[in-house]
């Protein structure tokens, strides 16, 4: 379930509320996907927005919509860089 709000983050831009284990303490936050991997993931914080952070997938415990999205795409708009691909 989690692989959902991953592949969300990513494809629409948007943060997430992400669990996940960082060098052995358990962390948890609003982050949003950049890249989406077999075996991992990159992603940047709210906090962080420039520093780009790489993580195992078998780090992240759990993943949820972020305080007040309800998951509805059609409020929302593509992002430019998918846009462009998607019409090439």
């Amino acid at each position: 379930m989690t692989d959902h709000f991953l592949r969300y983050s990513l494809r629409w831009a948007c943060p997430i509320k992400l669990v996940y284990l960082l060098e052995g303490q358990m962390k948890t936050g609003n982050v949003t996907v950049t890249a989406l991997f077999e075996d991992s993931l990159e992603f940047v914080t709210a906090r962080s927005k420039k520093k780009s952070i790489r993580l195992p997938l078998s780090s992240v415990l759990a993943a949820g919509y972020a305080r007040g999205d309800d998951g509805d795409t059609t409020k929302r708009e593509r992002p430019q860089d998918h846009q462009e691909k998607n019409e090439e």
